[in-house]
């Protein structure tokens, strides 16, 4: 029999060990590339607080070449500007920040501090821009690094950094991208062959602005059909207009082979629509696909389920559990009636690019929501 003394000896050498163990693991990342670094950028936004563990190639700048090791994000509504929701905020960061240093051993240099276009828009707007002052002022004091930068930056910067981080070089100055937010939709192409100067897209309309409007005209009747209905009326109503005058104001439709569409609601329709390309990044669709699909939602929104999802996928090689998950992960982000909205509003925009004489190419970027931080991070590093 062992005696106390030495129990206790054991589970402490145990518990060291796990630890170690568990640090160890957390750091060993699936890396893709053969020379390349792993850096943290933190995307404080209008929900909340996202952070992105990358890993950069070294050929980031030419093929658009990050891997996404870990993806986190945290709502704590900070547009609010409460004081609730500025503690949340700042409790948010500096957790994941603190993470950062103890589990995984990342160098304060190789992590990069970004308020997004949203947060600097609404507080502008409410006369709230100290509130974003404050909160650098008190991550700086819980960090203990009074040198810590967190950078605001406008609309048209996060539209040209999101075009850097998601469209590689070869496609740089033939795409046009368009990121439809729950907020808003923005985006732009470079038409002077430089990436300093871009062409800013603007709607005021996003997927949460769009279902709001169409939940107001239903009134009493919350059904499908009447959703669906009303839903036809906001799009066809001042939503199509400013589409129409946004895309023909911008140029884009002479200048741009590719249309590339980032955000919440192409990675539901590009999981939904092709689960079995779940390691694809970008997923090429038509105008007609994407037609089909919305038919789909209405007439068969059970199709879409994860157990439906899974029964399409014929080939046995692919990774199941996985596919299920992410179908899963649509679902419960998505609804029937959101992703009604949302493949609306994507159709109704594509339907600008659907040209008799000249066909546009499609894609639907999955992982949208780290590019214009990742391309943050990758015009940093150097600096």
């Amino acid at each position: 029999m062992l005696n106390a003394c030495t129990r206790r000896l054991l589970l402490l050498i145990s518990f060291t060990f796990f630890w170690i163990y568990l640090i160890n693991a957390q750091n060993n990342f699936p890396l893709k590339f053969t020379n390349s670094a792993v850096y943290a950028g933190f995307d404080v936004g209008s929900k909340g607080v996202k952070l992105s563990i990358l890993e950069i190639g070294k050929n980031a700048k030419k093929s658009g070449a990050f891997n996404i090791l870990k993806d986190t994000a945290i709502n704590t509504d900070f547009i609010s500007f409460t004081q609730s929701t500025f503690q949340a905020t700042l409790n948010a960061l500096t957790n994941l920040y603190t993470s950062l240093i103890t589990q995984y051993n990342l160098s304060p240099e190789k992590i990069f501090v970004v308020m997004s276009s949203g947060v600097k828009i609404q507080a502008e707007k409410e006369n709230k821009f100290s509130w974003l002052k404050d909160l650098t002022d008190s991550f700086r004091l819980r960090i203990h690094d009074p040198k810590r930068q967190a950078a605001i930056i406008d609309v048209t910067e996060e539209a040209r950094l999101s075009h850097l981080g998601i469209v590689p070089e070869a496609k740089r100055y033939s795409t046009f991208l368009i990121d439809i937010g729950s907020g808003n939709t923005k985006g732009g192409y470079f038409p002077k062959g430089n990436t300093k100067d871009i062409k800013l897209f603007q709607l005021t309309w996003g997927t949460k602005t769009v279902a709001n409007e169409t939940e107001k005209r239903c009134e009493d009747d919350k059904s499908i059909g009447n959703f669906k209905n009303q839903l036809f009326r906001v799009l066809a109503g001042e939503a199509n207009s400013e589409i129409i005058y946004a895309v023909n104001s911008s140029g884009a439709y002479n200048m741009s082979d590719n249309i590339a569409f980032s955000g919440g609601i192409a990675w539901s329709v590009a999981t939904l629509l092709y689960p079995e390309l779940i390691d694809n990044s970008v997923v090429p669709v038509t105008f007609d696909e994407v037609v089909k699909f919305n038919d789909r939602l209405s007439k068969n929104y059970k199709s879409v389920s994860d157990s439906a999802i899974v029964k399409t996928i014929t080939d046995k090689t692919l990774n199941i559990k996985a596919i299920a998950n992410e179908a899963k992960k649509v679902n419960q982000v998505f609804d029937q009636k959101s992703l009604l909205v949302g493949t609306g509003l994507l159709l109704k925009i594509m339907r600008q690019f659907e040209g008799i004489y000249e066909k546009k190419q499609f894609f639907l970027v999955k992982n949208g929501q780290v590019g214009w931080i990742s391309a943050y991070v990758d015009q940093n590093i150097a600096k």
